[in-house]
């Protein structure tokens, strides 16, 4: 059985509220499909008892007996269906293409491979899959309940259907006049017709050597799985080539793919000795209703479709790794072994995809994270729990500050909210019901309490702890809270999977018209942070599904403000019809990186549920702040109610009280969890951090022994300017330390030596520049450092205008201080420069470390040449370059009479302020 698009379950970046029950930990297979306690039984084979286990006989072998039975049944049941399909009216009918062509045909006669053929032998031979708008009601589209599908797929599936649009098997005849688009290989949608019609042939190749029962078999992001159940029998490497074989024997013989329609009745006859797929038909079958069956070559499996025309579409097929999986990914119940696989209508694409597939090993974030130190894990002490190295920490807390910084700058205001609350708030939220076994739950003083998993619940309590008003709105809460899910263990993946995390959280409480404006600021905001990283997005418009909380002209509302932010951002989008969550609209953000993957990190939600939930109200416009609740409606509310297994109430509508009015609820994600994010990043970047982001910037690395003092002096000025930055003093060669630095990825290696103290530079080295890009002065050094800090939207050294004018920029020189007054040599004369030096007196110029050595005690020990100011131009330090007891004498005398005035003693002067006393002490 091969759902539509199965994907293997991604963690939402953010799920604020619960849509219909689905086991976060399922691994492939939704629950909704069927009750694991449930017994499904037809015939007289194996199957799936009490417990939920399978019962009965089971070996593995070649030529299983239940595949003749299953073909016998097969025959005489696809017969009837022709049989069906001949007697259908065979009217005329119009078939345009997108170029605007017309073509004519027949219903139930012509097929869109038919078309393709009319046209060109090359179309036909590279198009896999139709897709159809009919013009016309055309029965057929609501005549089968997919078996294979769970329900948010079933959902949109039968929302694409009411539209009339459906993808179709290319040998299947058209049955009304339609517009039609022949897709490719190229085409997503015509990548997932391929890959889920490969999913079939490895299905039969499973079925070929091992003799396994088949459960379910996905076409993915890229490529596809099958899951067996092959009892005690654990797949193994060396069974691939065997597999892999029997897969292109299976496209060799071009088997087509042949679709029939049959009722619940016969679809439990076919697969009677498949016990799992009974249970799939006498769980999501309804009596009386009707679903269909693909088959290829002996393969035949319950599918929505559709298909590619045969099996020999698929050239090149490549069976990639195993895996353990549990049926219905419920871990009480059996183990089925997985096979990943993936192929392509040519070798030349098998090829390149074995290319994409070494470079991802090299850019995936565990190896990386381990040659560079990053990050751990432990898979006893805290699995699922990342350790931060501090490189590691370096990335993660930049991230954060990149993003509080832009906080500021776009009216966000911060909150912290505690990790663990008592049950009863996520029972008003409806996390409970729906998301308890994915939870951590403590019982303190014998009350449930949680670990939170999700930041909105504490931002709406902290939303109703006093009246709000019109006036206060928008108002956006952000949260960098820790969060913790429950995840499977076997689920776990990196930073990719984890059980502890933290996101970019933010609830938006916002009025109805302020939809429009916020959502447009969160795109804008969304394109800017996804823009920094060079990630191409792409935007997709969910509407309202089938089933969905509030009125449709809430809906409608809500959806036209979402499509008229889209317009007017200028951002490229797609209409999702029907994919919307329950509670409101959303827009999904994917990015992709440099390996042309595709990423779910952001997400803006629209949320009408919640401030019902929690009763979440705002005092409206016009309405007397100072009546209080005096008018208040004296009628009875009688709200809606919801009560547990027990019949205890845990909610209960609260109302809405005379002039006021209910929020509604943005929730937005940029990076999502920090954690994938930062995988993502590492895989995006290959390690190679861009500059404000590294953990490794500037590595200073002396030319010999005598230098190790300047470099470290260099460092200490890097670091003091808040860059990233070690010096090499180990006694390795330099082009060793230079090869090594490479390696680790340091943005910078500055080389020193002896014209470089002399002159106070540095020789720059850039990464993946093959030669050093020039010496600079440690100022100019610093200023190019400077233009590579971390980016910021807007320019923080610049004055906004106010009635079109601005004062000067904040980043520009201060003026020139005037001449200095004259004074004697005692007489105290005052600098007229900046206003640190101006508020100090002056310090006597010639001779004056020698007047003063005679006059202190302090100065006892103190032996340095009277021209201090001038050795201070070429050293750091009083006596060279590394800090001595001679400074911190002469700094403290001079505290105690006047302040430098020449400018490489108040240079100094200012340096040694920025050590602590305690520092400033140890070099006594």
């Amino acid at each position: 059985q091969a759902p539509r698009r199965g994907r293997l379950p991604a963690r939402p970046p953010h799920f604020p509220v619960p849509p219909p029950r689905r086991s976060l930990r399922s691994v492939a297979l939704p629950c909704a499909m069927a009750a694991p306690g449930r017994r499904a039984y037809a015939g007289s084979g194996p199957k799936i008892g009490e417990k939920g286990k399978f019962e009965g006989e089971f070996k593995i072998q070649k030529k299983a007996p239940y595949i003749e039975h299953r073909l016998k049944v097969w025959e005489r049941l696809f017969k009837q269906h022709q049989e069906r399909v001949s007697k259908e009216t065979q009217k005329a009918i119009k078939i345009e293409l997108p170029d605007g062509a017309v073509k004519d045909g027949k219903a139930f006669v012509t097929t869109p491979l038919e078309i393709a053929a009319s046209i060109s032998k090359g179309l036909a031979d590279s198009i896999v899959v139709a897709k159809v708008i009919y013009r016309e009601p055309v029965a057929s589209l609501k005549q089968c309940v997919a078996a294979d599908m769970d329900e948010d797929e079933d959902e949109q599936q039968q929302q694409a259907e009411a539209d009339q649009c459906v993808l179709w098997d290319l040998s299947r005849p058209l049955e009304g006049s339609c517009r039609m688009e022949l897709l490719k290989f190229d085409h997503p949608q015509g990548q997932d017709v391929f890959w889920h019609s490969s999913a079939h042939i490895l299905g039969q190749a499973m079925e070929r050597e091992f003799g396994c029962h088949l459960t379910i078999g996905p076409a993915l992001e890229s490529g596809f799985y099958y899951d067996g159940f092959f009892g005690d029998r654990k797949l193994k490497d060396e069974d691939f080539s065997t597999i892999e074989k029997h897969a292109a024997d299976i496209c060799k013989e071009q088997q087509p793919f042949e679709r029939c329609v049959l009722t619940k009745d016969e679809a439990l006859e076919l697969f009677s000795e498949n016990p799992f797929k009974v249970q799939l038909i006498t769980n999501k079958v309804p009596d009386g209703a009707m679903t269909s069956c693909y088959r290829c070559g002996p393969l035949i499996d319950l599918c929505r479709g559709p298909h590619l025309p045969n099996t020999g579409k698929a050239k090149a097929f490549l069976v990639t790794k195993n895996s353990a999986a549990y049926w219905l990914g419920d871990q009480s119940l059996d183990s089925l072994q997985r096979l990943y696989g993936i192929a392509f209508p040519s070798e030349k694409l098998m090829k390149d995809h074995k290319k994409f597939l070494e470079e991802s090993a090299k850019r995936d974030h565990r190896n990386v994270g381990k040659q560079q130190e990053l990050f751990m894990f432990h898979a006893n002490f805290s699995p699922g729990s990342c350790f931060w190295f501090p490189m590691g920490t370096r990335i993660y807390n930049k991230l954060m500050e990149m993003v509080r910084n832009e906080y500021k700058l776009r009216g966000f205001s911060e909150v912290i909210t505690p990790n663990m609350y008592n049950s009863s708030l996520f029972k008003i939220s409806g996390h409970y019901q729906n998301y308890k076994d994915d939870m951590y739950s403590l019982n303190i003083e014998k009350e449930e309490w949680m670990l939170k998993p999700m930041n909105c619940p504490g931002h709406f309590v902290m939303f109703d702890a006093r009246v709000r008003s019109y006036k206060e709105l928008p108002l956006r809460f952000a949260d960098f809270g820790v969060l913790h899910r429950n995840e499977a263990s076997g689920a776990l993946t990196g930073l990719t999977r984890v059980r502890r995390f933290q996101q970019d959280d933010a609830h938006l409480f916002v009025r109805p018209d302020q939809i429009k404006q916020e959502v447009l600021a969160g795109l804008d905001f969304v394109s800017y942070i996804y823009g920094l990283f060079g990630f191409q997005a792409t935007y997709a418009l969910s509407t309202r599904p089938k089933k969905a909380l509030g009125t449709k002209e809430i809906w409608d509302n809500a959806e036209s403000q979402l499509k008229a932010a889209l317009n007017e951002s200028g951002l490229e989008w797609s209409l999702n019809p029907g994919d919307g969550a329950f509670y409101g609209p959303k827009i999904d953000i994917r990015l992709k990186d440099a390996m042309n993957r595709k990423h779910q990190c952001g997400t803006i939600q629209l949320d009408f549920n919640n401030p019902i939930r929690f009763n979440l109200q705002y005092r409206k416009e016009g309405e007397d702040e100072a009546a209080g609740d005096e008018e208040q409606d004296k009628a009875e509310f009688q709200g809606a109610v919801e009560k547990d297994a027990k019949g205890e109430v845990i909610w209960r509508e609260g109302k809405l009280k005379n002039g006021f009015e209910r929020p509604v609820v943005i929730h937005r994600a940029i990076l999502g969890s920090v954690e994938r994010f930062t995988a993502i990043l590492t895989e995006h970047f290959a390690g190679k951090w861009p500059f404000w982001l590294s953990p490794r910037q500037v590595l200073v690395v002396p030319v010999g022994e005598a230098y190790k003092a300047y470099a470290q002096w260099v460092e200490r000025q890097l670091v003091i300017q808040g860059y990233h930055a070690e010096a090499e003093l180990s006694g390795k060669t330099l082009a060793k330390k230079v090869r090594e630095g490479q390696l680790g990825q340091w943005n910078y290696i500055v080389v020193v030596g002896d014209k470089e103290m002399t002159d106070f530079s540095v020789n720059v080295r850039q990464r993946d520049v093959e030669k050093p890009i020039g010496t600079f002065s440690i100022q100019d050094f610093m200023a190019k450092l400077a233009g590579e800090a971390m980016p910021s939207s807007k320019n923080t050294k610049e004055f906004e205008p106010f009635q079109g004018k601005a004062p000067p920029s904040m980043a520009a020189p201060p003026a020139a201080p005037p001449p200095a007054a004259a004074g004697g040599a005692g007489g105290g004369g005052k600098a007229q420069g900046d206003a640190k030096s101006a508020a100090r007196p002056t310090l006597q110029k010639s001779g004056s470390l020698q007047l003063r050595k005679m006059g202190s005690q302090k100065f006892a020990d103190l032996t340095v040449d009277d021209d201090v100011e001038h050795f201070l131009e070429h050293h750091p330090y009083v006596k060279g370059f590394t800090p001595s007891k001679a400074d911190l004498e002469l700094f403290s005398q001079m505290c105690d009479s006047h302040f430098p005035e020449t400018p490489n003693l108040r240079r100094w002067f200012e340096h040694m302020e920025s050590f602590s006393p305690l520092e400033r002490t140890s070099w006594a």
